[in-house]
């Protein structure tokens, strides 16, 4: 099998040289001297074991060699053409696509607001989205099956680099006409045990948070009610069933016409939420024009409750 090591350069001389049939034209094309020129196709021949071209007083012509070395040539030239134009166009924003992991509190409230501006500002680059619980978006980001995800901290995850962007800080809610609405201050949530409680089940960084601050006080949280959406939480408190202790990025998503929010004693509950990605991996332009404009807006959400 032929072995030859040939740059765009040289196929590019070649292909000059077999569409003007001539050494001098074709020397002005690819800006080499006609000796420099004849000297190129002469190596180019000898390291494929074939003549492409027949040479005579009057004309250059293609041998049948020729003809099929020129066909493969202007291939391979269109497609690095076409595979520089796809960089520039993924450098630039034109194309390319981005997978982001969140949770589901974030996923609703926070990103379709970012993937909106993101889309008009480059409508060319897919955006795609996984809402997810805290534990599989950080397998999602160890296994590379997203760019990045936006999660709560979790200190068994070191392996993967954690950037803490905002605290969402967890209050309690009720039906409004709870004896706990009534509530003029802040209220220390080991004080509301006595009363039923709804919430998310232990695999839910919502919950963990929560039995971490009750097991340091000695207590265990057992709600009556354990589900895995936010909305059927609020539609069990809003028909009586319970109470709950939730994050604002997740109260923010219940229609809360008829539930009261009850701010937690100090020092409360707070939830850290970052951007998780893997370590010393690449990210493309368009993954980090997305986080830029995730971190803007989680700062901005941040002022905006302190």
């Amino acid at each position: 099998m032929v072995q030859a090591n040939l740059s765009t350069k040289d196929l590019r001389a070649v292909v000059a040289l077999s569409q003007t049939k001539s050494f001098g034209q074709a020397a002005l094309q690819v800006h080499l001297s006609q000796s420099a020129l004849s000297a190129l196709i002469a190596r180019v021949e000898a390291q494929i074991g074939a003549r492409l071209f027949e040479r005579t007083t009057r004309a250059v012509e293609l041998t049948d060699a020729g003809h099929v070395f020129i066909a493969h040539a202007q291939e391979i030239l269109r497609d690095t053409q076409r595979a520089l134009r796809a960089v520039t166009d993924t450098v630039q924003l034109r194309t390319g696509s981005v997978t982001v992991a969140a949770l589901p509190s974030l996923a609703a409230s926070l990103l379709p607001k970012v993937f909106a501006e993101f889309t008009r500002i480059h409508p060319g680059v897919r955006l795609a989205l996984l809402d997810t619980l805290s534990g599989p978006a950080f397998d999602l980001v160890r296994d590379g099956k997203v760019d990045f995800a936006l999660t709560a901290a979790d200190p068994k995850q070191e392996d993967l680099a954690y950037e803490q962007l905002m605290e969402d800080q967890f209050f309690l809610i009720c039906p409004d006409d709870h004896p706990l609405s009534k509530q003029t201050g802040p209220i220390a949530i080991e004080n509301t045990l006595d009363y039923p409680h709804v919430s998310m089940p232990s695999s839910a960084s919502v919950r963990q948070y929560i039995d971490a601050d009750l097991l340091s006080k000695g207590l265990y949280f057992a709600p009556v009610f354990e589900v895995d959406h936010i909305a059927t939480i609020g539609a069990l408190v809003s028909a009586g069933l319970g109470i709950s202790a939730l994050p604002e990025t997740a109260i923010s998503l219940l229609q809360a016409d008829r539930l009261a929010q009850i701010p937690l004693s100090a020092p409360g509950i707070q939830r850290p939420l970052g951007m998780v990605m893997r370590r010393h991996a690449p990210r493309s332009s368009a993954a980090r024009k997305l986080e830029t404009l995730i971190r803007a807006s989680l700062h901005n959400l941040a002022s905006h409750s302190s």
